[in-house]
């Protein structure tokens, strides 16, 4: 798969780029990456890429002629490359959207910066804005490095286990279980019993049980409208009545 990213400060990349998992799916050939300076593409001799917005107002805001200049030397009228605006106004990214984009050969990232991008690009250039959450960054570059990790991810041959991806928190609706290792008693605490047994069936049902417990703890949102088993939901309700029965007797 293919990435080309347009940003202001292709040097923000190189500690992520030269690390784990993305370093080594770059030297598998899974992955490969570009980085456009958008400066490179502004057209005076100052190379300017940001002016003062029309109507007033603090901060700045990025001009349209670099960022069309790039991302048409870059794909030309390829409408297939879905051109990807990374902005707090977009669609919030998640679990889903990265394995939807993870099937695309080839994505193409906008990192905006200051008070954004000249609303020409979001109507007349880009295919898809997506957002990582609903706070501000100072630029778009943290934002395209977690796209970018989150979809490399999910790329066939890149994770050492190919079916890691299934059992990561999002990848089936729930947050993942706890998970525990070498030594089997750490200052008294110890390992749960069941992961020691060698029973793989009742260690595959201790951790879905274990998802669910703490998506139902810390976000209960994620159950609704999940198709959940009759075990699952068997398990959930067993919960609900162990929940009211504190509150019972904190209210004793």
């Amino acid at each position: 798969m293919h990435f080309d990213i347009l940003t202001l400060f292709p040097s923000m990349f190189q500690g992520p780029l030269e690390e784990s998992i993305l370093k080594r799916a770059q030297e598998s050939g899974r992955l490969s990456i570009t980085l456009h300076n958008i400066r490179d593409y502004a057209s005076d001799k100052h190379h300017i890429t940001d002016d003062a917005p029309y109507g007033g107002g603090g901060g700045m805001v990025m001009k349209p002629e670099p960022i069309f200049a790039a991302v048409e030397a870059i794909v030309g009228q390829d409408t297939s490359v879905p051109r990807i605006l990374v902005s707090p106004q977009g669609r919030l990214f998640s679990q889903a959207i990265a394995s939807e984009l993870a099937h695309f050969p080839s994505l193409l990232l906008i990192c905006g910066r200051y008070e954004g991008v000249d609303e020409r690009v979001r109507q007349h250039l880009v295919t898809d804005e997506i957002s990582i959450g609903d706070y501000v960054l100072t630029g778009g570059e943290l934002a395209a490095m977690v796209v970018l990790d989150a979809v490399t991810r999910l790329l066939p041959g890149v994770l050492g286990d190919p079916g890691a991806v299934l059992h990561d928190s999002h990848a089936q609706g729930l947050l993942e279980g706890p998970h525990y290792t070498r030594p089997a008693d750490f200052r008294g605490w110890r390992v749960p019993e069941v992961l020691l047994s060698g029973d793989h069936a009742a260690i595959a049902r201790w951790r879905r049980e274990q998802a669910l417990r703490r998506t139902r703890e810390r976000r209960p949102d994620l159950l609704d409208g999940l198709q959940l088993s009759l075990q699952d939901r068997d398990f959930l309700a067993q919960l609900e009545m162990e929940s009211s029965g504190m509150d019972d007797e904190r209210g004793d």
